[in-house]
This record gives structure tokens, sequence and C-alpha cells, in this order.
């Protein structure tokens, strides 16, 4: 069983994330990261790159897509909130990013979520 992150966890890992443009989901225990990229095709093509991922890891994001614009949210639903998962998936998400830039959304900090305690 995936376990959510404990509060040390999240203290040493969350900060990074924040750092690159991952937000806290206000009600959540998740992130959430909006990018934007030059046109479809590359925002389609970084989804495909995620969606193989998606299934190596057998770990689903929640996402959408407008043109050129991918709103993804990260969550572990077996623990019902933040696990190894969703960071590491997350950093891998970001390698795939390349030119696109973050779209602010007004999320709270991602430290927020350092706050969520664990289990």
């Amino acid at each position: 069983m995936v376990e959510r992150l404990t509060e040390t966890e999240r203290a040493a890992r969350l900060p990074a994330l924040g750092e690159t443009g991952w937000g806290a989901v206000q009600g959540r225990d998740a992130i959430r990261k909006i990018l934007k990229f030059r046109n479809f095709s590359e925002a389609w093509g970084f989804m495909n790159r995620v969606a193989l991922l998606a299934e190596k890891m057998n770990h689903h994001p929640e996402w959408q897509n407008t043109y050129n614009v991918v709103d993804v949210t990260l969550s572990t639903h077996d623990c019902h909130g933040l696990s190894a998962l969703d960071v590491d998936m997350a950093a891998k998400i970001d390698s795939f990013a390349g030119s696109a830039t973050v779209q602010t959304d007004h999320s709270l900090p991602v430290l927020s979520l350092c706050q969520i305690r664990a289990g």
C-alpha cells in the first residue's frame, strides 16, 4: 500500500517543487501546476510523454488541456493524499515541460502542505 508523505518527507521534498511552480490545492492534500506551451502540438506532445510515464508508474494525474495550456493535479487516491509517487512524478513532469511557462492561479504556496499531518 502506498503511504502518505510524513511531515519530515514533506519538509524535505515539497519546497523544491514549490520553487518550480507547483502549488497546493486548497482543501486537498494535492499539488497543482499549470503549464503554457507555445502551441497545441507542444502541449499535446507533453501530455503524450506524461501519459506514457503514468502508465509506466501506474500513477495517473488529474489533468485538463485547453489549446496550449495543460493543468495538472497530483494526489494519490489510494492513500487520500500526497505520496512519494506524486513527488517523483512531479519532478519527471518538470523534466518534460521544456520551455513551457508556469501560469499562476493564486494557489496556496506548496509549503502549506508541509503543515498537513500525514496519515
